[in-house]
């Protein structure tokens, strides 16, 4: 077991990635906290450039609850069939509308438990939805966090909620209102999954990784140009004697 990040460290830590990126934000668009709770919904297993394709269309004319449920489930999918998941999201886009108009008067709770109560929100969703649209000073663990999280040893945990409690547990309370975007982007960017950019990485002296890349002076492996084949000899006739 690495050794566990000191209060120190963690504030250090996270100072660093503040320095580097001052104003981190989520990278998909929406515009307002029902678009934004759409998004993290279609965002499950696809990228956010993926749905930022799908949705630029489909929030010009279904960007409220009661235009999403005229769109109907059909039309939904029409936008959004470029997605992973599509069918299903599209049935749970359509049913969380439906239950927001129904139960919420068309707005999207700021409660956790109401919102873990609609179809296609779990407590990732929940957590991005509190955090970006209202502020709150949760923290969402996605793929890229519970890599971060894990590999530093800022926050070692087997399971995404046990990686949360223990960055809610760490992280420094100035910290914690960016914590998540910080975190996503730098194993977007920086840590990440197969070749992690070590040598460009503003936390790699705080970090519990042991075997650090060092080829590439950017964290990439080097490209080396191809070794030109020696022309062979040009063979000349012997003069006729």
């Amino acid at each position: 077991m690495p050794k566990a990040f000191s209060p120190k460290e963690a504030d250090e830590f996270f100072a660093a990635l503040a320095k580097s990126n001052p104003h981190p934000k989520t990278e998909l668009v929406y515009h307002n906290p029902y678009t934004l709770l759409v998004a993290v919904v279609l965002s499950a297993q696809a990228t956010d450039k993926g749905v930022n394709r799908a949705t630029e269309g489909l929030f010009k004319v279904a960007g409220t609850p009661e235009k999403m449920v005229e769109l109907g489930e059909k039309g939904l999918t029409e936008y959004i069939k470029t997605i992973g998941l599509y069918r299903n999201k599209a049935k749970n886009v359509i049913q969380l509308s439906r239950e927001l108009l129904e139960k919420h008067g068309g707005h999207v709770p700021r409660d956790r438990e109401a919102l873990e109560e609609l179809p296609g929100v779990g407590r990732k969703t929940a957590n991005v939805v509190l955090n970006v649209a209202f502020g709150e000073k949760t923290i969402a663990v996605d793929t890229h966090i519970f890599r971060v999280a894990n590999r530093t040893g800022l926050a070692p945990g087997k399971t995404p909620r046990a990686v949360e409690d223990k960055l809610v547990a760490v992280v420094p309370d100035k910290y914690v209102q960016h914590a998540h975007h910080w975190l996503i982007l730098h194993g977007r960017y920086i840590c990440i999954a197969r070749k992690p950019r070590c040598p460009v990485c503003v936390v790699r002296d705080l970090c519990r990784l042991k075997d650090k890349t060092k080829e590439g002076g950017d964290g990439r492996k080097k490209t080396s140009r191809p070794r030109k084949r020696p022309e062979p000899p040009v063979r000349r006739k012997a003069p006729r004697r």
